[in-house]
């Protein structure tokens, strides 16, 4: 997928990704079965950069029994390519389950074994991508007046490399939100760490566990708590009443469709803000009915036998958590009294959520190039492109934080194939005819690493 540049000059890709999520491993991909696998006569030339030692997807919430949320399907290639050989079926049959899963009669295969399969994926395509290398900086390079591709510095075990490419595709992520005034710490976890962290606690007879949330994860982490630790109180702390179903219903799903974001990106303000609150429900601080059943059961079940160890807080919150001789004090209040209570736990896990990583400062001074809407936000094309002054011919592209110009999707997997295939049909329309290999090295620019 790459090529070689001549010797003491800088290689100049034609796109270059930040981050190797899902989103950034199908743009692999797709570059890869673009360029025919093993090479074209006028290949994309690409490169990934990940700052994380090895491929992960919330490795920290592998749960054994966790199932996906979204059907195999809607793997990395099969909405945009059913031929692909990087698809689900194809791993099933790589890995000889074909067969075993077809007779299980589900859509929705474990989260490990999806794990797998992605980790799967992305060693077919190793070759394009440095892990425990992160993107630090991004300067523009500017002939007569134009941008017309980006150096990149890149930190890494050696040291840092520069690299040069003509189009920039930011994949960070998501950043753990836990509530106001509240650090993660040994006692404190975001869920996003709980098997990270889980270990440590083997052997020291936890007596309480706090989790706050109200979406799948919270869900999740409490029937873990509850099970892993049969002899502690596991408190699971939320604003609603009780846990809401998702709406994975066949209707509302279309809100998940590829053709739903062509719908919200050319609608009105008003009419994507109707649509957002309409179907947050479909992913945003819902469970999945079986899990919430098997919860209300435990619960039923204790009430029965006089030992109520899972304890649902509902209706309240989280005001305050504070560290003391190896606790975590954790103050709740209950919404419709006021009264509050105060909880002496072992452990404190914040469920809690995401927020999209701001592009922005990685970006540095070819931020100001960037569009900007009344609120701060980058003004994004349909291509996932973010729009830039007239002068940048160089590409910056989003996969994720695009909400508010695409829709529910804008990081999910669900379209992840699609969204993928849309960048590099983008990235490579807009190539130069006669683009140049490499450039000369820049000044203080490193060998890359």
């Amino acid at each position: 997928m790459s090529q070689a540049a001549p010797h003491g000059a800088t290689p100049v890709y034609d796109l270059l990704g930040v981050g190797f999520g899902p989103s950034n491993l199908a743009l692999a991909v797709a570059a890869h079965e673009h360029n025919g696998g093993t090479g074209a006569a006028d290949p994309v030339t690409a490169v990934f950069f990940e700052r994380q030692a090895r491929f992960g997807w919330h490795s920290g919430m592998l749960l054994s029994d966790a199932t996906m949320q979204v059907s195999f399907l809607k793997d990395l290639v099969t909405l945009r390519n059913p031929t692909s050989e990087f698809s689900f079926l194809c791993y099933l049959k790589d890995r000889g389950r074909l067969i075993d899963f077809v007779n299980h009669k589900t859509f929705y295969p474990l989260r490990v074994e999806f794990h797998d399969y992605l980790e799967w994926a992305a060693a077919k395509v190793d070759d394009v991508v440095h892990y425990g290398h992160e993107v630090t900086a991004v300067a523009p390079v500017v002939r007569e007046g134009v941008v017309e591709a980006f150096d990149v510095t890149v930190r890494h075990v050696g040291g840092s490399s520069s690299y040069r490419t003509r189009n920039l595709v930011v994949a960070t992520g998501l950043r753990p939100q836990t509530p106001a005034g509240v650090e993660a710490s040994d006692r404190v976890w975001h869920s996003r760490d709980l098997l990270t962290n889980v270990g440590r606690l083997d052997g020291a007879d936890p007596s309480r566990f706090v989790v706050v949330g109200a979406g799948q994860s919270a869900a999740e982490v409490t029937a873990f708590l509850h099970e892993r630790f049969p002899a502690a109180e596991v408190c699971a702390v939320f604003s609603r009443y009780g846990y809401s179903p998702a709406d994975d219903s066949s209707f509302a799903n279309r809100i998940f469709d590829p053709a739903a974001v062509d719908d919200y990106f050319t609608a009105p303000s008003e009419v994507k803000t109707m649509l957002m609150n309409y179907h947050r429900n479909t992913n945003y601080a819902v469970v999945d009915t079986d899990l919430i059943d098997e919860l209300y059961r435990r619960s039923y079940q204790e009430k029965v036998n006089g030992v109520n160890r899972l304890r649902l807080l509902n209706v309240s919150r989280l005001t305050a958590a504070r560290e003391h001789q190896g606790r975590v004090v954790v103050t709740v209040e209950t919404l419709t009294t006021g009264e509050v209570s105060v909880l002496d736990a072992d452990v404190l896990i914040c469920a809690t959520g995401y927020q999209p990583v701001d592009p922005f400062p990685l970006l540095g001074d070819a931020a100001r190039h960037c569009h900007r809407d009344g609120f701060g936000r980058p003004v994004v094309q349909r291509d996932y492109r973010i729009r830039t002054d007239a002068s940048v011919l160089a590409g910056v592209y989003l996969q994720g934080g695009t909400e508010h110009t695409h829709g529910i999707t804008a990081s999910l997997l669900s379209n992840a194939a699609v969204r993928a295939g849309e960048i590099l049909g983008s990235i490579v329309a807009n190539l130069p005819v006669d683009r140049p290999l490499s450039a000369p090295v820049s000044v203080g620019a490193g060998v890359p690493g």
